[in-house]
């Protein structure tokens, strides 16, 4: 699991870098609208808009923002019809990657996602060859420092967790849930007045391969550049990276 504790926390810093380029915002905009499409807009009676909310808050999108959106999704305002799309490839090493995008044009983003993958030595591949290897989870980090492993042990599994993870090497303890018990989970900690530092519904790896030296360096490239796409959501790996590899890329 530490390989998705590194890389959630290098995209839970680079959202926030993000945001102020503006990025992050047009593609929390894209989703709003189309859980709204979906799924109505009531955030209480439709969790993939929930999320969505709490995502564009946490990187504080203004609520003006927010709204409009909202009414894209209901027809109250005009705006672009996008739809859900999933692509499958490898990247270095052989590197499992998981791409979820919200496109108006399909033949435009496979072409580019075909692009960014072939340029950063990856491939694309067929529909149903990687997704086997991930599983939907709930997941949450929550600060090492700020409660020991014990107390939030008990409390995790009173709330319905399904696990608590602490990797010594690691600065947060890591949180798995079900997808339907995610959003309990996160309100009795926070009810508990428990500080989350990230929490997500994602696709977690059911294992990983160790990625060094320049493999390593060519993956986070070509993983920043898919994310850095306008129709890319969200990107997923079984990558393991050494926290020496981090230290000398950063």
């Amino acid at each position: 699991m530490a390989g998705h504790s590194k890389w959630a926390q290098i995209k839970h810093k680079k959202a926030h870098t993000d945001a102020k380029k503006g990025k992050i915002f047009s593609k929390i905009v894209k989703e709003i609208t189309v859980a709204v499409r979906l799924g109505g807009k009531d955030p209480e009676a439709n969790p993939r808009l929930r999320l969505a909310i709490e995502r564009a808050k946490e990187v504080n999108m203004p609520s003006e923002n927010i709204k409009r959106a909202i009414m894209k999704g209901t027809g109250e305002l005009p705006g672009t019809t996008y739809e859900d799309v999933s692509y499958e490839g490898y990247g270095p090493q052989g590197v499992a990657i998981l791409i979820k995008a919200l496109t108006d044009n399909k033949n435009r983003t496979v072409s580019e996602i075909r692009h960014i993958l072939t340029k950063n030595n990856g491939t694309l591949g067929e529909a149903g060859c990687v997704s086997w290897m991930f599983q939907q989870k709930g997941y949450i980090l929550v600060d090492k420092t700020k409660i020991n492993e014990d107390s939030l042990l008990g409390i995790a599994l009173e709330a319905g967790a399904e696990d608590l993870i602490n990797d010594p090497k690691e600065e947060y303890y890591e949180i798995i849930t079900s997808p339907e018990s995610f959003g309990k989970v996160r309100r009795f900690f926070e009810e508990q007045n428990i500080p989350i530092v990230l929490a997500e519904i994602t696709m977690l790896p059911k294992n990983y391969i160790t990625v060094h030296g320049e493999a390593a360096e060519q993956l986070l490239k070509l993983i920043e550049a898919l994310e850095d796409n306008e129709d890319v959501q969200n990107v997923y790996s079984n990558f393991d990276i050494s926290d020496d590899t981090i230290s000398k890329l950063n």
